[in-house]
């Protein structure tokens, strides 16, 4: 086995600790949850490069990372509308998720025709804005619970800044997945664009077989 398909497994392997920890309404656990998806996030950013480098990409690494990558995203987003002190909405994490579905979906139907679907730059910049707002809201998941654990350094109402802070982690997840949701549906919409061509074709195939 690769290096680069040991670090996919590696980091596939850490979604269930993920999950664990994330949903217990602990100070400690919560911090370990943000620390187990950084290090998730790293190995996806280390393991393509190795196998590229190496020359050692695979079949089953091509399949495996960005399946594991969905996983993980979808681990956090779900979890996050569980939890009541985000006001995460649900409609936003279906959206993102069936996005991810529907590509996934393109990638087969284009791999089935011999074609790959890259990675384009409006896909990363949509997983990079995903990342950034699930480890953003960790942040405020530990910021909850450590003023709850020590509610003498907890903002209340009394000046400003704390007022503006004590907004700001109420209604920030909202709004970060909001954003977020938008740019995941806008590349999505950019790669079928791009990939038009291929639906097109294989909806002419369906009808041929439907008139015969």
């Amino acid at each position: 086995m690769t290096v680069a398909n040991k670090l996919t497994l590696l980091r596939l392997a850490l979604v269930p600790g993920f999950m664990v920890f994330m949903f217990f309404d602990n100070f400690w656990t919560r911090v370990a949850a943000l620390l187990i998806f950084i290090a998730a996030s790293i190995t996806d950013w280390y393991d393509g490069r190795i196998a590229r480098a190496t020359g050692t990409v695979t079949v089953i690494g091509t399949f495996l990372d960005p399946l594991v990558d969905k996983m993980l995203i979808a681990a956090a987003l779900v979890g996050f509308v569980e939890m009541g002190e985000l006001h995460i909405r649900a409609w936003m994490v279906v959206l993102i998720i069936s996005r991810e579905f529907l590509i996934t979906g393109l990638r087969s139907l284009a791999a089935s025709r011999g074609m790959v679907v890259a990675a384009e730059g409006a896909g990363k910049f949509k997983m990079a804005s995903q990342i950034m707002a699930i480890v953003t809201i960790l942040v405020i998941l530990i910021l909850n619970s450590a003023f709850e654990k020590w509610p003498a350094i907890a903002p209340n109402v009394q000046s400003e800044w704390e007022l503006l802070l004590r907004q700001v982690m109420e209604r920030g997840p909202f709004w970060l997945v909001f954003a977020t949701s938008i740019l995941t549906i806008v590349s999505g919409l950019f790669y079928i664009q791009k990939y038009s061509g291929l639906l097109k074709d294989e909806f002419s195939v369906l009808k041929t077989l439907k008139a015969k």
